[in-house]
């Protein structure tokens, strides 16, 4: 292009550029400087992308000088289209209003700012920025591609605006309006309070430090708002007081640090709220969260610390294969239990296993027995009506074994029933002058236990319906023992 074809405002640009000087075309009067009204802005402030595009492919330079192309409050005319183009140069267009969506496919770039723009996408998969990519306080309608892209420092889009048009109308359902899959990122991902109406795409992502979602809004109800499978992140991902509208996907991520949604508020009902399966999390914080509304799959997640209410939990959540260290707020079992009834799958046992470890490890022995016999119990619906008899003899005996003190209070009420018969009523002997001289305590006591042996039980011989109270003790004896001896094993031989 021609130095002579050049507008004044071009012009401006084309000199300031080798010695990278800025060129500010804003006016100071807040209304006039808005870039949504840019499409009213005349040519005094007006760049064609093509003028943009020559200087950084073939701009001119100035020795001793870094030159870059710094311009602000802009209307940049035509198609801005560097694609697989290689510029040395920082690229810095903040605050200006683009008439059509740039296409940076494949560039290799050395800084790019945008912050503050109106833009109506951005075409810029697998583009190379060896240094910091800012599109803070952008307005965005249309999606953005950032697919495979490579950013050796920090992404920035802090306090951004995507998907939505002017007129206030979003993009459908099914459209991703802002693609980040397979990017890598060499420093930290910055979102904070990023509004998004449609699909954020983060699948395959690689952060070198963390992710920060704080107060953003994910928006798109009925489908999928945040999809980030296998994303991998080198500290954390905050996302304190994000408010999600839709499906949050984030199975198979690797987050050793926190994945912290703390005061969040996850919805997407008749659906899936959040997907974590098969993740490996170090803290998942759930703290003062709202009520999750929809469902909540965790299944074969391996996580250190889950923060969380038990208020937190939808009603249906899949925890099966659900590997975790440590629970907090430490809470009493019986406010823990009932999410594992909530279980799709219906009674799983590793769930319960899980739950029992966590309090072991922080010595609270009391609340384990709580988790086993509640999950002897969720078995016993599962089985056949024979087994289910057995089981709530069990259960009202000795508490499978998890309640010992049970088994003392029967054996001391039959003992008490039995002596107290016998001693009203004495058996007579079953051979005059040879029996030993009767004990209505160790006579019962005879009767209730099948192993031990006083010498009462065969020297005398009760009549009437007192012979029929020695077959009943007999029998409650050995079914009591047997009970016991069961219970008993399985407890030990758990611990």
């Amino acid at each position: 292009m021609e130095i002579t074809e050049l507008t004044p405002a071009e012009r401006r640009v084309w000199d300031a550029f080798p010695l990278g000087v800025p060129v500010d075309f804003r006016t100071c009067v807040e209304a006039e400087d808005d870039p949504e009204t840019g499409a009213g802005w005349g040519p005094e402030r007006t760049v064609r992308g093509e003028v943009l595009r020559a200087l950084l492919i073939s701009g001119r330079q100035e020795d001793g000088e870094a030159a870059a192309l710094r311009v602000m409050g802009a209307r940049i005319s035509g198609s801005l289209n560097l694609r697989y183009a290689t510029a040395e140069y920082a690229v810095l267009l903040a605050g200006c209003h683009f008439e059509q969506a740039p296409n940076l496919y494949g560039a290799q770039l050395r800084q790019l700012n945008l912050s503050d723009s109106v833009l109506p996408g951005l075409a810029a998969a697998t583009v190379r920025i060896d240094g910091v990519l800012r599109l803070t306080d952008c307005r965005i309608s249309g999606p953005v591609r950032l697919g495979g892209s490579r950013i050796t420092q920090a992404l920035f889009f802090d306090r951004t605006r995507i998907g939505v048009n002017a007129d206030g109308s979003t993009a459908p359902n099914d459209e991703v309006v802002l693609q980040l899959n397979h990017v890598i990122a060499g420093d930290d991902m910055w979102l904070p309070a990023l509004v998004v109406h449609g699909e954020f795409r983060l699948d395959g992502a690689a952060v070198t430090g963390q992710v920060l979602l704080n107060d953003a809004e994910l928006l798109n109800p009925g489908a999928t708002a945040l999809q980030a499978e296998t994303l991998t992140v080198g500290t954390d991902v905050h996302a304190m007081r994000i408010r999600v509208e839709g499906r949050t996907n984030v199975r198979g991520s690797r987050i050793p640090g926190q994945l912290n949604f703390a005061y969040a508020r996850l919805s997407n009902p008749g659906g899936v709220a959040v997907r974590a399966g098969s993740c490996t999390v170090g803290e998942l914080w759930l703290r003062e969260a709202a009520p999750i509304r929809g469902r909540v799959n965790l299944r074969r997640a391996q996580i250190d610390l889950i923060h969380a209410d038990p208020a937190v939990w939808p009603r249906d959540v899949r925890l099966d294969g659900l590997t975790y260290t440590t629970l907090l707020p430490h809470l009493p079992a019986e406010q823990r239990l009932p999410l594992l009834g909530r279980e799709e799958e219906g009674y799983v046992p590793y769930a319960y296993e899980q739950l029992t470890a966590a309090y072991r490890r922080i010595g609270d022995d009391d609340a384990a027995r709580t988790v086993q016999l509640a999950k002897q119990r969720t078995h016993r619906t599962t089985l056949p009506g024979y087994a289910r008899v057995w089981g709530y003899l069990q259960d009202v005996t000795v508490g499978y074994g998890f309640r010992p003190v049970r088994a003392a209070a029967w054996l001391f009420s039959l003992l008490l029933i039995g002596a107290l018969a016998y001693g009203l009523h004495r058996p007579p002997p079953l051979k005059a002058g040879e029996a030993p001289p009767f004990s209505a305590i160790f006579y019962t006591l005879d009767l209730l236990l099948p192993i031990i042996d006083f010498g009462q039980e065969k020297a005398f011989n009760p009549q009437g319906w007192y012979q029929y109270l020695s077959y009943l003790l007999i029998a409650a004896g050995w079914l009591l023992a047997t009970t016991i001896a069961a219970g008993i094993t399985r407890s030990v031989s758990r611990q």
